[in-house]
C-alpha cells in the first residue's frame, strides 16, 4: 500500500522547511543519543528505494565506524502516535550511488521503530513489527542513515544507539580533544533547563563570538557557531555571526564543530556537538556602606580593612579600591594596602566586578569611634628606707581614667612599648621606680585605645639640718633637738618631743614626719678622747709632761687646783707628785703620779762608807726600772739594773774611772693603768783618790 499525499503539501513541505539531503547529511557523533524534530524533505525530494518510498520529513545522518561489532539503534517519537521509518544505505557508498538500503522500516505503525538483536527482516514492510535485524559493522565504514516522519507530525524523535561497535567521533578522541569543553554560563535550576549567560543590562547587545573561548577551552581544530534553534545547530544553518540584541527569555544554540587539518574530507569533520543556553541578568548592585575604626592614641588616622565594607555579598567578584572616583573612572592610584590602609577619616569608591564581568561602584565613608577618654596624671609616694632614690607605686590608683565598663588599662616603660604592647609591666599595684614616667594604654571593648602618662616623683628623706652628732666628756649629760618644722617626732627613747635632755653617750634616732613621709635619722653621742700622759721627764728641778690625743689646747697641773698650759713644771722638789691633764673639753683630768727621786750629784768611792756608790734601790719596785752612765761623749759606760741592785760604784769592769763628771739617765714605767714612761735624767761627779 502506497502512502498518497495531494502534491501541493509536498511543495508546500519542501519550500518551508527544506531541511535535509543525502549530500548534506548530519554527522554522527560517537553513540550519543540523538534528538531532531524533522519539517521537511530537505532540497531533493527523493525515494528512498527497497521497501521503503519518498520522503515525508525527513533528515539524513552519516555515521563512521570506530570499533567493529554489532550495531542496533532505537528512534522513539516524542509522540508514540507518531509513525517513523528509516533506511540505511553503505558502506562507504557516495549519496549517488548508495543503491538501495542494507535496512530499513516501512511498517506504517506508529510507535518505536529500529534495529534489533531478534528480528530477521532486512527491510520491514508495510504491516511489519517497524523492526529490522541488526548490523555487522568493521572499522572505517562510512553509512548514511534517513530518519523520516511520514506522519509530517510537528513532533521530534529521539535516537538511542546500541550493540557492540561504537561510532567514530572527535569528541571521544583524546588524542583530537585532549580538555573537556565548557558549556557556556552556569547550570540552570534543573538539568533540563538551559544553561544560563549572565548579561550585565536586559536588554543588551551581545557578542555571541566572546563565548568561543571558553567553551573550546583550548582544544585545537575545533570552532563553535551559535544559532536560534537545535535544528539550525545540528546543521550548522543560518549562524549567528554579527552582535544580536539579547534578552532573559529567548534560548540560543551553539554548535562545536572539528575540522581535520590532515583530512578536509574526514566523515568526523561533519560531526557535531550542541547545547543550548539562554541569558540572565546579571546585574549587580553594589551598596554604599561604613567603615568604623579606632583612631587610636588620636593619631587622626585609623588602620581599616577595606576587604570587611559590606559593599557587594558574593565571594566572587572582585572589588578594587580607589581614593577619589575620578582614579576609579580612569584606573589610576588604586589603593593596593586593602588590608591595612591607615587613612583619616573621609571617604574612598569600590569598583565591584561579578564574576560575569558586571560592574558597579559604591561609596565607602570611613569613620572614627569616639576616642578613648584617658589623662595625664602624677604620682608622689614616700622613698623606700633601703633605697631612698626610690619609691612603692600602685599605678592603679593613678587617676587617668574615670572608672567604667570595658575600659582597661595597662602600663608600658615608654612611649613605643605602649603604642605597640611590648614590655608590659606586669606588677602595676607593687611598682618600685625612682622619678620618672610611664605610659599607660587605656582600651575599650572595641580595642582602640590612647596613651597617657603618669609622672613619678620620689618623695625624698627630709632630715633635720640642726640635729648632729655631739662628743660630750663620758660622765657627762646632754641635749639633743631635731629642729622646728615637723610634723611629729618619736625617739628611740620614746619621746615624742622635738628634743630630748639629759642624754649620755650612745647612739639614738628620731622619726620625722612631713606630710605622710617619715624620715629616720640617727645621732650619735661619742664620749670624747681622753688625752694620754706618754711620758714624764724629771731633769734636775724640772717635770715635763709629754701629752697626746685628746682635743688640745691641754691644761696641767699638780694639785688639781692650779692649771697651767705649760706641760713643763720648775722647781720641782725631791718626792712625790700627781700631775693632772684634761684637754679642751674640760673633762675629769687623767692622773698620774710621780716620783722625783732623790738626785745624788757626787760620790767618792774611797771605801770610807760615806757616799761610796750611787743607789737607787729604793725604788727598785718600779717596773722597768733601769739607769745608765754616760762618759761626756754620751758613750755608755754602765747599766745598773736588777743584776747589780741598781747601783753604781764609779768603776767600770772593776776599774776605777778618772775624776770628772759623767751623766746619767734613770728610766722605768710607773705602776699605774697606763705603764706611764719615766725618764729622770742628771750629772755626777765621781772623785776618786789614788
Amino acid at each position: 500500500m502506497k502512502k498518497i499525499l495531494l502534491i501541493f503539501l509536498i511543495i508546500f513541505s519542501h519550500i518551508a522547511y527544506a531541511q535535509s539531503d543525502c549530500s548534506t547529511a548530519m554527522a554522527v557523533c560517537g553513540n550519543t543519543t540523538i534528538s531532531y524534530t524533522p519539517n521537511g524533505h530537505g532540497d531533493t525530494l527523493e525515494t528512498i528505494g527497497g521497501c521503503l518510498s519518498s520522503e515525508k520529513f525527513s533528515v539524513w545522518y552519516s555515521f563512521t565506524i570506530a570499533a567493529g561489532g554489532t550495531l542496533t539503534f532505537e528512534i522513539v517519537p516524542n509522540d508514540l502516535g507518531n509513525d517513523y521509518d528509516f533506511a540505511v544505505f553503505g558502506p562507504n557508498k557516495t549519496c549517488a550511488t548508495r543503491g538501495t538500503p542494507l535496512r530499513g522500516s516501512y511498517a506504517v505503525t506508529s510507535g518505536i521503530t529500529g534495529l534489533n538483536m531478534t528480528s530477521t527482516d532486512l527491510c520491514d514492510t508495510v504491516g511489519g513489527d517497524k523492526w529490522a535485524k541488526y548490523m555487522d559493522v568493521l572499522p572505517g565504514e562510512t553509512y548514511y542513515l534517513i530518519v523520516n516522519n511520514h506522519s509530517e507530525s510537528a513532533n521530534g524523535f529521539i535516537m538511542k544507539w546500541g550493540g557492540t561497535a561504537t561510532l567514530a567521533s572527535p569528541f571521544t578522541d583524546p588524542n583530537i580533544q585532549p580538555h573537556p569543553f565548557n558549556p557556556p554560563g552556569v547550570a540552570g535550576a534543573t538539568p533540563a533547563d538551559p544553561r544560563e549567560v549572565p548579561i550585565c543590562s536586559n536588554p543588551t547587545l551581545f557578542d555571541f563570538s566572546s563565548l568561543s573561548a571558553g567553551i573550546i577551552n583550548g582544544n585545537p581544530n575545533f570552532s563553535v557557531t551559535y544559532h536560534y534553534n537545535q535544528n539550525e545547530a545540528l546543521t550548522a544553518n543560518n549562524p549567528i555571526t554579527t552582535p544580536i540584541s539579547v534578552g532573559i527569555t529567548t534560548e540560543y544554540y551553539y554548535s562545536i564543530s572539528y575540522t581535520d587539518p590532515l583530512d578536509a574530507n574526514n566523515p568526523i569533520n561533519k560531526c557535531r556537538q550542541t547545547g543550548k543556553f539562554k541569558f540572565k541578568d546579571g546585574t549587580i548592585v553594589a551598596k554604599d556602606a561604613t567603615l568604623t575604626m579606632c583612631n587610636n592614641n588620636n593619631a587622626g588616622t585609623a588602620v581599616y580593612d577595606l576587604t570587611t565594607a559590606d559593599v557587594f555579598a558574593d565571594p566572587t567578584a572582585t572589588k578594587k579600591y580607589y581614593p577619589t572616583m575620578h582614579d576609579l573612572n580612569a584606573g589610576t592610584n588604586e589603593i593596593t594596602s586593602i588590608y591595612q590602609y591607615v587613612s583619616a577619616e573621609g571617604k574612598i569608591y569600590v569598583k565591584v566586578t561579578s564574576q560575569y564581568g558586571c560592574v558597579d561602584t559604591a561609596e565607602i565613608t570611613l569613620k572614627f569611634y569616639p576616642i578613648v577618654i584617658a589623662k595625664n596624671a602624677f604620682m608622689r609616694e614616700c622613698f623606700i628606707e633601703s633605697n631612698p632614690s626610690t619609691a612603692l607605686f600602685n599605678l592603679d590608683n593613678a587617676p587617668v581614667i574615670t572608672p567604667a565598663a570595658g575600659i582597661t588599662k595597662r602600663y608600658f616603660p615608654s612611649l613605643t612599648d605602649a603604642v605597640d604592647a611590648t614590655n608590659e609591666i606586669l606588677n602595676p599595684t607593687t611598682y618600685t621606680a625612682p622619678n620618672g614616667v610611664v605610659y599607660v594604654r587605656v582600651s575599650d571593648t572595641r580595642g582602640c585605645y590612647t596613651v597617657v602618662k603618669i609622672e613619678l616623683t620620689v618623695l625624698p628623706p627630709v632630715k633635720s639640718n640642726v640635729l648632729k652628732d655631739k662628743i660630750i666628756c663620758v660622765e657627762d649629760k646632754t641635749t639633743l633637738d631635731a629642729g622646728p618644722g615637723f610634723k611629729s617626732y618619736e625617739w628611740s627613747t620614746g619621746a615624742t618631743t622635738q628634743s630630748i635632755k639629759d642624754v649620755g653617750v650612745g647612739t639614738y634616732w628620731v622619726k620625722l614626719k612631713t606630710g605622710e613621709c617619715v624620715t629616720t635619722q640617727t645621732v650619735k653621742i661619742y664620749p670624747s678622747e681622753q688625752p694620754v700622759i706618754t711620758s714624764i721627764d724629771v731633769s734636775n728641778t724640772t717635770l715635763t709632761v709629754n701629752v697626746i690625743g685628746g682635743a688640745p689646747e691641754y691644761k696641767y697641773s699638780i694639785d688639781n687646783i692650779i692649771w697651767q698650759d705649760s706641760n713643763v713644771f720648775n722647781n720641782i722638789a725631791r718626792g712625790t707628785y700627781k700631775v693632772y691633764v684634761k684637754d679642751a673639753y674640760d673633762c675629769e683630768p687623767i692622773v698620774v703620779s710621780v716620783l722625783v727621786p732623790n738626785l745624788i750629784n757626787i760620790i767618792t768611792p774611797n771605801g770610807d762608807g760615806v757616799n761610796d756608790v750611787l743607789d737607787y734601790s729604793a725604788i727598785a719596785d718600779k717596773q722597768n726600772l733601769i739607769f745608765n752612765i754616760f762618759d761626756r761623749y754620751g758613750v755608755k759606760i754602765h747599766q745598773a739594773d736588777k743584776s747589780n741592785g741598781y747601783k753604781w760604784d764609779g768603776t767600770i769592769a772593776g776599774k776605777k774611772i778618772p775624776t770628772g763628771t759623767y751623766w746619767y739617765s734613770l728610766t722605768w714605767n710607773e705602776n699605774d693603768k697606763k705603764n706611764t714612761p719615766f725618764k729622770f735624767s742628771g750629772w755626777i761627779i765621781v772623785k776618786n783618790r789614788e
